[in-house]
């Protein structure tokens, strides 16, 4: 199983983060925000634990996204 990370950025909108967490992640409202302010405060957060594939797939969709809005928020997946 791999967690997919976000990192924490002087750029991206912290909406934007919570946007992400509820459209790709699933994530609850009260909980997206959460986990945006850990990114804010910590520089790194976890949106959650997948298969290797799906966790690929949801870093790969993170990184489209931002791009396509123009930010620069990175996202990474590490075997837990």
């Amino acid at each position: 199983m791999y967690r997919v990370l976000l990192h924490n950025d002087d750029y991206t909108t912290m909406d934007f983060v919570v946007e992400i967490l509820v459209s790709v992640f699933g994530k609850p409202l009260d909980q997206a925000v959460m986990i945006m302010l850990n990114v804010h405060r910590n520089g790194i957060g976890e949106c959650g634990v997948y298969t290797y594939e799906v966790a690929e797939t949801k870093v790969e969709t993170v990184h489209r996204l931002a791009a396509k809005r123009g930010f620069p928020l990175r996202s990474s997946m590490e075997k837990v």
